[in-house]
């Protein structure tokens, strides 16, 4: 009996160990932390898509969505930590080792110099991609202004939570709105805020010696959840709690679009590859007693 026990036991911590916090096909309880409810956004499926539970210097700090067709996130979800909006710098760009090769580690890693024809590129965009996609550079879904400490900032420079972004729309228009999320949040969220950013689609891709490498979205958006907030916030902030939204057209002189949740999901229901069913937080972000 106490040989069977034992085995029990090795089997119950090998398999903690599998899926403690990697490419996953289930999220690790860990990493269902940074989603409102421990629910991830369901109606999207594919068998291209694969959860990222990422990882750095020994922590997770969120959770990615992941295209290995299409090379890019489909969404990144994570907790808001307020900040004054400061950069990281010097942290180089990484790669997740789990989607391309066999790796001991579960974290994401700097990308080595040689690189290039080892396999990081069959299912993970690669710094090439973006080094000669010159009306594109890189945007990430998750940014460093939405972090507080250093590590955490330091994890957003993964190309697994980067897109392709045109320059104008990333650095006067998109990332104005993320300015704008992280004071309201800042100066009226009490409690946990989360968000989900994420992307669609229409299939144009950026090319690489006629290879298409890497999709270039159609619209980004975000949601972000705060079920506890500041009641006596003025009413012009007070209406976008406990939750809401914003999306834009990723291309010169457009403008972001400001929205409740559920417009938002009514949007993408109609402008992309999602089910019936498909929910971004669980009861659009309206608290359990209220429901």
């Amino acid at each position: 009996m106490a040989f069977w026990v034992q085995t029990a036991v090795q089997l119950v911590a090998l398999i903690t160990s599998v899926v403690r916090g990697r490419v996953e096909k289930e999220l690790s309880p860990e990493c269902r932390e940074f989603l409102y409810m421990g629910t991830p956004p369901i109606g999207l499926g594919h068998h291209s898509l694969q959860f990222i539970c990422q990882r750095y210097n020994k922590r997770a700090r969120y959770v990615t969505l992941y295209n290995t067709v299409d090379r890019i996130p489909v969404y990144s979800a994570y907790t808001f930590k307020r900040s004054e909006g400061e950069g990281c710098v010097d942290v180089p760009w990484m790669y997740e080792p789990q989607l391309s090769t066999s790796s001991d580690t579960d974290e994401m890693q700097p990308f080595p110099h040689d690189y290039i024809h080892k396999n990081f590129e069959d299912t993970q965009a690669v710094l090439d991609d973006y080094m000669n996609a010159v009306i594109y550079e890189r945007g990430s879904l998750n940014p460093d202004e939405h972090q507080g400490e250093p590590d955490d900032k330091a994890s957003t420079y993964t190309l697994t939570n980067v897109v392709p972004m045109v320059p104008d729309f990333h650095n006067t228009v998109w990332s104005k709105w993320e300015h704008v999320v992280r004071k309201r949040l800042n100066n009226y969220c009490r409690g946990r805020a989360y968000i989900v950013t994420g992307v669609t689609t229409s299939g144009k891709m950026i090319r690489q010696q006629n290879i298409n490498r890497i999709a270039v979205p159609t619209y980004l958006w975000s949601a972000y959840c705060c079920v506890d907030f500041d009641h006596n916030a003025p009413y012009v902030e007070r209406y976008k709690f406990p939750s809401f939204a914003h999306y834009g057209l990723n291309a010169e002189n457009n403008e972001v679009v400001e929205t409740s949740v559920q417009k938002l999901k009514e949007f993408l229901q109609r402008t992309t590859f999602v089910d019936q069913n498909f929910q971004i937080f669980v009861g659009d972000c309206t608290p359990p007693t209220q429901i």
